[in-house]
């Protein structure tokens, strides 16, 4: 599907970024576009795959139509990853994370329409269910976006992928927990009732991959996801990293934070299908007669809701999990 394709992936820099790069050079594509504005970060992932020369580095940002709209030149699959994440930050500057994560939405559509490119896959959040942060209700209405959009066009389809907490990427709970151990340093826990999904990197990725090869357009991708309280998993890293009584800190929910996390609601549900073993997908309301025939037949979703506090690992499950990850080491 990839081979000799010109591939653009937005917000490349970050950590599924990394990944997703790593793994698209085995389909030997003719080129990797990768779109930022963090030119230090561009520079450190060029030196990281050698100034790989199938890898191009263009600053830029999905705010800007026109940047945005030279990236797509001559492009066959748009990965659109660039988005503001961080929950409490999106609450504290709510215009900066719109700009970003619809605005620049909108523009990854216009562009790629635009310029002719085959399929845009679209990364989403649990978060923009039911939201109740900024952050969530900004990746809703990007998903509402994405998913219009495959009636805006023949050429050009559009599909989204849902995705949780991955495990070790930056910024995220299980570095921080890490870094606090190795300090010497008790951790916090937003609530001990606090449940999240995880997923590793490579799942993450896979998921991607999956959408961008089997979808039709139209469609949501879920990974079935394990999940856990954050309170077992701050316990799981304290007695594999350290020797030392670790306390765990109660400090309150940050703000627009939600106790638990949901990747199917209830008015999904009754749209939402079982695909391959470990992965759902959630057709729109009026789904499109392709849409129904590749999925109709398929079994339904068993939730009412899908949330993170349903089924929870062990804290053996946890244990197995991150050294899956390499992160108790």
């Amino acid at each position: 599907m990839f081979k000799e394709k010109v591939i653009l992936v937005t917000g490349a820099t970050g950590s599924w970024g990394h990944e997703l790069v790593r793994q698209l050079l085995h389909f030997e594509p003719k080129e990797i576009r990768l779109f930022s504005r963090n030119e230090f970060a561009q520079v450190t992932m060029k030196r990281l795959f050698q100034n790989h020369p199938k890898l191009s580095f263009i600053i830029g940002d999905v705010r800007d139509y026109l940047s945005t709209f030279e990236a797509c030149k001559n492009v066959d699959y748009v990965f659109h990853l660039a988005a503001i994440k961080h929950v409490p930050i999106c609450e504290a500057q709510p215009y900066e994370a719109l700009k970003t994560n619809v605005n620049g939405t909108e523009n990854i559509i216009r562009a790629s329409i635009a310029q002719g490119v085959k399929k845009v896959i679209d990364v989403s959040s649990d978060k923009a269910v039911n939201p109740i942060n900024f952050y969530g209700m900004t990746k809703a209405l990007g998903e509402k976006l994405i998913i219009n959009a495959n009636d805006l066009s023949e050429d050009t389809k559009f599909v989204c992928i849902r995705g949780g907490n991955v495990l070790g990427t930056s910024g995220s709970v299980v570095p921080f927990f890490k870094g606090l151990l190795n300090e010497g340093k008790d951790l916090p826990i937003t609530s001990f009732e606090m449940t999240r999904f995880f997923l590793t990197l490579n799942d993450a990725i896979q998921l991607l991959l999956t959408a961008a090869m089997d979808s039709v357009g139209g469609e949501t991708f879920v990974l079935k996801m394990k999940a856990c309280k954050i309170v077992d998993l701050a316990e799981v890293m304290a007695k594999n990293l350290t020797e030392r009584n670790v306390s765990m800190i109660d400090i309150g929910i940050r703000p627009g934070e939600k106790i638990h996390e949901m990747l199917v609601s209830e008015n999904e549900s009754p749209n939402t299908f079982e695909y391959k073993n470990n992965y759902y997908v959630i057709l729109p309301t009026h789904a499109s007669a392709i849409l129904q025939n590749k999925y109709g037949s398929l079994p339904k979703i068993s939730y009412k809701t899908y949330t993170s506090n349903s089924d929870l690992m062990l804290q053996a499950e946890i244990k197995a999990l991150l050294e899956q990850g390499g992160f108790l080491s």
